[in-house]
């Protein structure tokens, strides 16, 4: 990116997963997407683009520290002319009432100056809807989704509108989907009169594709907007066609083959993971840690790269750190929340150095603790956006690296269908 060069849309990501899910929908749409890891530096060599995502590992650490690094992120930003700020998070709105969602939301808007801020997690296509305020997975209410045993954040109460007021300073409303139906000018009618209640943050319902499209347009009028990836695609619909951005097709300059060995990792501990992890015990080799092993630091990791020495080179392999809900909860009693995630994290993150230096190129990682640990240890500043290999999961070329080039895939817990980890290698050339 020149230095003359504007963003059109600077985003801000809680994790790495959710940043490569909102890169991918931005790329769709038509917006050259650059992800970073981290705030880059100033020197760090970045093509012509419309959009830069900044991911942090932010989501589940404190929240001080999150309000800094996004604070950070959002100044970078601003500096490279981006008007619109997007805070991405998680489209099942994972946050504690310590936060991290409420804190971060009202520190950039207080940077932003904005009297007014939409708040969504809603992403249709991958069913999120929100409804009268409540988040729905699917058919269910957050509430009584998997989520409610997610291990670091989970969600016991479906209504954003309670939720996002229990961690935040501002008074929170709600534009319900009435307003919604009866388009841009309704939804702003709307948002003046909340303000003029004295509120600040307004959840608002989305229940169709077209919503996301509505609330884009309106999203614009701000500098800063929260939500998922979905609110991600109406900003991007309104650039394009407002005329701001011009729309460019998807895959130019990510499509030349890397080759080499390829491997997979999995921390994640969703449903959803786990079954894909015994669909690949079908086609590839998979070694599952013993997370005991991994806390206690008895070389676990080096066990699981001397595993990988005798079979990579034969083809794709797996190593899965994953396990159900119930184990993960034992094992939380027993070496505390904290101690357990980070122990089991860096095994992962060693794996994956010691990988990548034995000659690994590329890498499909599952779960989204797990996949900013790996890039924080493989110290990759960014990528370039691809082919989409699920919804939400993009092909990421790393640019910025040292030692060669590099593909990966970074999939949250819950994204992907059975076969993902073979759709992955199948479209990691």
């Amino acid at each position: 990116m020149t230095p003359a060069a504007k963003l059109s849309l600077g985003c801000i990501a809680d994790d790495y997963t959710g940043a490569s899910d909102l890169a991918n929908t931005l790329t769709r749409a038509g917006l050259r997407t650059v992800q970073t890891i981290g705030v880059p530096p100033d020197d760090l060599a970045l093509p012509e683009v419309d959009a830069v995502v900044v991911s942090l590992k932010s989501r589940s650490i404190e929240a001080r520290l999150a309000v800094t690094r996004s604070r950070a992120a959002e100044k970078w930003l601003r500096s490279r002319g981006a008007a619109h700020i997007l805070f991405k998070i998680c489209s099942t709105f994972d946050s504690t009432d310590a936060g991290n969602i409420g804190p971060v939301m009202d520190a950039l808007r207080a940077d932003s100056g904005d009297a007014m801020v939409l708040v969504t997690p809603a992403f249709p296509e991958t069913g999120r809807t929100v409804y009268q305020g409540n988040l729905f997975v699917g058919s269910v209410p957050l509430n009584e989704s998997p989520l409610k045993d997610h291990p670091l954040n989970p969600m016991h109460d479906s209504n954003l509108v309670r939720v996002l007021a229990r961690q935040s300073g501002t008074k929170v409303g709600l534009v319900d989907l009435a307003s919604l139906t009866r388009g841009a000018g309704a939804v702003r009618a709307r948002l003046a009169e909340l303000s003029a209640k004295g509120i600040g943050a307004a959840v608002i319902d989305a229940v169709f594709d077209r919503d996301l499209e509505i609330i884009g347009q309106v999203a614009l009028d701000h500098r800063l907007s929260v939500g998922a990836s979905g609110i991600g695609l109406g900003l991007a619909r309104a650039l394009v066609a407002s005329g701001r951005v011009k729309r460019e097709a998807l895959g130019a300059r990510t499509d030349a083959a890397i080759g080499g060995p390829a491997a997979c990792l999995a921390g994640s501990c969703s449903q959803a993971t786990l079954q894909q992890i015994a669909s690949a015990e079908a086609v590839m080799p998979v070694l599952h840690l013993d997370p005991e092993r991994a806390i206690a630091g008895q070389d676990e990791a080096q066990r699981a790269l001397a595993w990988a020495k005798d079979r990579v080179g034969d083809g794709p392999v797996l190593i899965a750190s994953s396990s159900t809900p119930d184990e993960v909860a034992a094992l939380q009693s027993r070496h505390g929340r904290d101690a357990a995630g980070h122990a089991i994290e860096q095994a992962m993150a060693d794996i994956a150095e010691g990988l990548v230096q034995s000659g690994v190129r590329r890498l499909v990682v599952a779960g989204g603790e797990t996949s900013g640990a790996v890039v924080d240890r493989l110290r990759i500043p960014g990528f370039l956006v691809g082919a989409e290999i699920a919804a939400g999961v993009p092909v990421l070329r790393a640019v910025g690296i040292k030692n060669g080039e590099m593909l990966l895939a970074l999939k949250s817990g819950n994204f992907g269908g059975p076969q993902f980890f073979s759709d992955a290698l199948n479209l990691m050339r």
